[in-house]
């Protein structure tokens, strides 16, 4: 069975190498991106299997690159989870296929990503 892929968008290196090595450990490939901008320059030539997205990023929000990621049919179909501090924003990202606060516990976010991909 082919390795699923995630794209996990944050500007928190901390956040970033949390998520890949839970996401590692669990049997995924993963790709990290800083930013809005490299999240899409990542997405011109990689159609990963989901996509992790911050909402605050200092460049292009997660809202902005969830519209983004939305208007382009090629794109669109791909899950977005939304991971942020930002608790009272659950519906910024209103087609995203879930939403976890930080803090929040590895096995939470693996149980979610395993259920949006059908594992």
């Amino acid at each position: 069975m082919t390795k699923k892929t995630i794209l996990t968008v944050d500007d928190d290196p901390n956040i970033r190498d949390y998520l890949e090595a839970v996401f590692t450990d669990n049997g995924y490939n993963v790709v990290l991106a800083e930013n809005g901008d490299k999240a899409l320059e990542i997405l011109k030539d990689l159609r990963p299997d989901l996509i992790t997205l911050d909402v605050e990023m200092p460049d292009k929000s997660g809202p902005w690159v969830g519209r983004a990621i939305q208007k382009d049919t090629s794109l669109a179909t791909i899950p977005i989870v939304v991971i942020t501090g930002h608790s009272e924003l659950t519906y910024i990202i209103p087609k995203a296929a879930a939403f976890l606060a930080k803090p929040f516990e590895a096995d939470e976010v693996v149980r979610v990503v395993r259920g949006i991909l059908g594992e």
